[in-house]
């Protein structure tokens, strides 16, 4: 793949090397997510940061890493607060609000929408998420959290054993990641999920045909024995045509201390791409696995950062710049 003003819509534009790269770099950019330098490589370079759904980490830390970098952002969130809300075609908005910006971020609740927009802009486009369809950079930081925390057990990804978990029907977390698992050898993964919200069974067939074991099933407990990682996912409450329906799913898979001590691997690591549904009807991730050591889920939103600056960069053609342009921080900055 050659990155340079690529727009990165779809894991599927991807090869293994590609995400080596990607991580490569990722790695470098360590030092200025910890603030223990300043860059700025990208220095008077503007993200337009376009937001059509609700979003925290995604939106911010897409911001925080090209702030890290040096560049400026702009934001738009919200279909009220943009031209869109007046009828203004992908199109029209894309063509005009490319001519203000140097690359741009776009979240927008239609499958294929980013794609659309992509298309008509002048500048690259990184998709945000794209309704129940995917979401590139977060399957890449999820990927990259797998292989940072298997290192720390001399293990790689080749030969991952992963259960994924929740509503798998509309979550594009775990289906950008099953499509990025392709590209490794002999992953085995376990789908735990209410039979209405299994994987789409064309991700299955996919995983099956790259020579990966996929298992179906609705049985938590069962399913949690050998693996290196759980992955939780929320209720898309957003994707359901009526809350009543989202709540007949709301906390059917909950895992807490006592659930990961009977049931997992002592180093058995716990990811969840948030926002965690902490209300007392869901509690997906109880806040009692809050000082297991093999919660990963706050090391893996910090991944973003890292992960999202090497898109920047490589996107801008700037990853061995970077530096170039590097300077100490002359601030006190407590890391915890």
């Amino acid at each position: 793949m050659d990155f340079k003003g690529a727009n990165i819509v779809s894991i599927g534009q991807f090869q293994r090397e590609d995400i080596e790269r990607v991580f490569a770099v990722a790695d470098q950019m360590e030092p200025y997510a910890l603030r223990q330098k300043v860059t700025r490589v990208l220095e008077g370079a503007i993200l337009g940061n376009m937001f059509f759904e609700p979003s925290t980490r995604t939106r911010v830390s897409f911001g925080c890493a090209f702030n890290l970098l040096g560049g400026e952002v702009r934001e738009t969130t919200g279909f009220e607060s943009s031209a869109i809300a007046k009828g203004e075609s992908l199109y029209d908005t894309a063509r005009v609000l490319s001519g203000y910006s140097d690359v741009i971020c776009m979240r927008h609740p239609e499958a294929g929408s980013v794609g659309e927009f992509a298309a008509a802009s002048r500048v690259p486009v990184i998709n945000g998420g794209d309704g129940p369809n995917e979401h590139p950079s977060q399957a890449l930081l999820d990927l990259y959290t797998i292989k940072k925390e298997l290192a720390a057990k001399q293990r790689s990804i080749d030969g991952l054993r992963i259960a994924m978990i929740g509503d798998l029907k509309h979550g594009r977390t775990v289906h950008s990641l099953c499509k990025l698992l392709m590209l490794f050898s002999n992953v085995q993964l376990t789908m735990v999920s209410p039979p209405e919200l299994a994987m789409p069974e064309g991700i299955v067939d996919q995983l099956r045909a790259a020579g990966h074991a996929v298992v179906v099933s609705d049985d938590l407990a069962a399913s949690l024995g050998d693996q290196d990682i759980a992955y939780a996912t929320r209720i898309q409450e957003e994707r359901f045509s009526s809350q009543e329906e989202a709540d007949l799913y709301r906390g059917r898979f909950r895992l807490n201390q006592a659930v990961y001590t009977q049931f997992c691997k002592p180093n058995t690591v716990i990811m969840h791409p948030l926002p965690r549904d902490s209300r007392e009807s869901a509690n997906e991730l109880d806040n009692d696995l809050n000082q297991n050591p093999n919660l990963a889920i706050f090391r893996q939103a910090d991944n973003g950062v890292l992960v999202r600056m090497a898109l920047f960069a490589l996107v801008l053609d700037v990853a061995d710049q970077v530096d170039k342009h590097a300077r100490p921080v002359n601030w006190y900055h407590r890391r915890g």
